[in-house]
């Protein structure tokens, strides 16, 4: 049996997310499974060790490759998904176009979540809600897997003490909104040097925004720091499992951090509590004077580094 999985969100962690879900069907069909997802989900980076999944043909639709765009391009993709004879195809939206195609395509049994309901979809809820017509109920709590041997490398490889206690500290983020000023991770860092031996790892991009908060946090506390901004995803992932916590915006690697079973606090600024709290794994921390947060809650600057620092301490003891 050949089964595609088509899940068009565009983001690191919405990747993250839809594992469980992707685990439970080939375990159901007792087959690895193929993939229809973005590039710029960078799963190749961080699924290879994951047996349930066959391969990937990656989706080009967005402002790099327009190649599956368009009226034309709904017949390129037709033609690649109908080559693969699929038997069955699982689709994560409410889209009717990938359902045409994959009805033209030739493939006999789709399930799809419900046509034209995109607005104010629970992003688990609606994936929990399409496999219960399989009779599966999956809980959220993605797992991805990585090699001792790749664990150890890392270890070696950057000379990591074992005497000092690991924090991986994730400092971007995809958008402006998210990424929480450098004076709150240097004052939480400043907490935590009060107690503990530390080492700390920063994880963020290339982005300019990114570079200046990392830059920032550099100048007063390199002794403490190791950049990983020159990092793959896949080369930081056997760092990030060397580590014992993680505190990260709402970024992919939270999502990664939470995905290796490593304790992680989500710094909730402007999104959805539940990106930050949909694994067990994660500890949400949400602005000041807020109760809740969401899209439009711009509540970077009322992070509270002291708040973090309860949370951390309660986490490691």
């Amino acid at each position: 049996m050949k089964i595609l999985i088509i899940q068009n969100r565009m983001g690191i962690g919405d990747m993250v997310i839809f594992l469980p879900f992707i685990q439970a069907i080939s375990e159901k069909y007792n087959t690895p499974v193929t993939l229809l997802i973005k590039e710029s989900t960078k799963a190749n980076e961080y699924i290879h060790n994951l047996k349930y999944i066959k391969e990937i043909i990656y989706l080009k639709r967005d402002y790099k490759n327009k190649q599956h765009s368009g009226f034309f391009g709904f017949f390129r993709l037709k033609k690649v998904i109908k080559e693969n004879l699929f038997d069955k195809a699982f689709i994560f939206n409410s889209s009717l176009r990938y359902r045409l195609i994959c009805k033209l395509a030739g493939i006999k049994s789709i399930y799809q979540y419900p046509l034209f309901k995109k607005k104010g979809q629970h992003v688990i809820e609606a994936a929990q809600k399409l496999l219960e017509k399989i009779d599966l109920i999956v809980e959220s709590n993605p797992q991805i897997k990585i090699d001792k041997i790749s664990v150890e490398l890392a270890e070696k490889d950057l000379s990591i003490s074992k005497n000092k206690m690991k924090v991986l500290l994730g400092i971007g983020g995809s958008g402006p909104t998210k990424r929480i000023p450098a004076e709150k991770f240097k004052k939480f860092i400043n907490l935590v040097l009060e107690e503990y031996e530390c080492i700390f790892y920063l994880a963020t991009g290339k982005n300019k925004e990114e570079q200046k908060i990392l830059n920032d946090i550099l100048y007063s506390h390199r002794k403490f720091c190791v950049p990983l901004d020159d990092y793959s995803i896949s080369e930081i992932l056997p760092i990030i499992k060397n580590c014992r916590i993680s505190i990260c915006n709402d970024s992919s690697f939270s999502h990664l951090s939470a995905a290796l079973n490593i304790p992680t606090i989500v710094l909730m600024s402007d999104t959805p509590l539940l990106y930050g709290s949909y694994s067990p794994n994660m500890y949400p921390v949400i602005p000041d004077g807020l109760k809740k947060v969401s899209h439009g809650s711009k509540g970077k600057e009322k992070i509270n580094p002291v708040k973090i620092y309860e949370r951390f301490k309660y986490i490691i003891n």
